[in-house]
């Protein structure tokens, strides 16, 4: 298991955010947007759902990074925490009354 309380808590908002969209702001990347609708459809529920975190794509223990497959291509979704106004680095991502968090959804051959 990871490690620390803050740890812990930034794992809870960002698996709540990941998973209902809500609490934060999401963005695609160019080429996810021009991906058939279905395509786009399949890739949120992945990212919805994803659970497969370990320790080469967790370190942390924060869930703020995922990659899989979706009709042939890979995807990376990763989410960020900037200030309240993102226009920097959140001073404290355990902290959702200072944080707001960005999932960008994209293709991996775009990261």
């Amino acid at each position: 298991m990871h490690g620390t309380v803050k740890s812990d808590a930034i794992r809870v908002l960002n698996d709540n955010f990941r998973s209902t969209f809500i609490g934060g702001q999401m963005f695609m990347t160019a080429g996810m947007s021009e991906l058939p609708l279905d395509v786009k459809a399949n890739v949120f529920l992945k990212v919805k759902s994803f659970s497969a975190f370990d320790k080469d794509n967790d370190p942390h223990g924060e869930h703020d990074f995922g990659s899989f497959e979706v009709a042939g291509e890979t995807f990376f979704w990763k989410i960020d925490y900037y200030d309240c106004d993102c226009r920097g680095g959140s001073e404290d991502p355990a902290n959702p009354d200072i944080t707001t968090r960005v999932l960008t959804i994209m293709l991996a051959e775009e990261y």
